[in-house]
């Protein structure tokens, strides 16, 4: 199993339980796709996209379950991300574990591999 990685807002993440599945965020509708990355990515992606927010939820997503509508596109600095281009099925999501701040401002990522 191949795990990608989705950063989500506490309130978005609790609209997706309700709904049974995530169709992204308004960054992700705003490109047409839902936004995932690697684990070698996702730190800089919180970085860089959720810098001091609090109330963070990380989701590893089973990447091979997804089928054709996950694409790996060219991104920042021409690194390929994982880009769906469809709703994300919450029984596709391995696990969920909190993303808090650390005491250096950076988030605090569990083991990832």
């Amino acid at each position: 199993m191949r795990l990608i990685f989705k950063i989500l807002r506490a309130g978005e993440w609790r609209q997706a339980q309700q709904s049974g599945v995530f169709a992204g965020s308004e960054h992700d509708a705003r490109d047409g796709f839902i936004h995932f990355s690697t684990a070698a990515q996702a730190r800089e992606t919180a970085r860089k996209h959720f810098a001091g927010e609090t109330d963070l939820v990380l989701a590893a997503v089973d990447a091979d379950a997804l089928g054709p509508a996950l694409t790996w596109e060219p991104s920042r600095g021409g690194a390929l991300f994982p880009h769906l281009y469809a709703a994300l099925p919450l029984d596709r999501i391995v696990w969920t574990k909190p993303l808090p701040l650390a005491q250096d401002g950076l988030h605090l990522f569990p083991e990832l591999a």
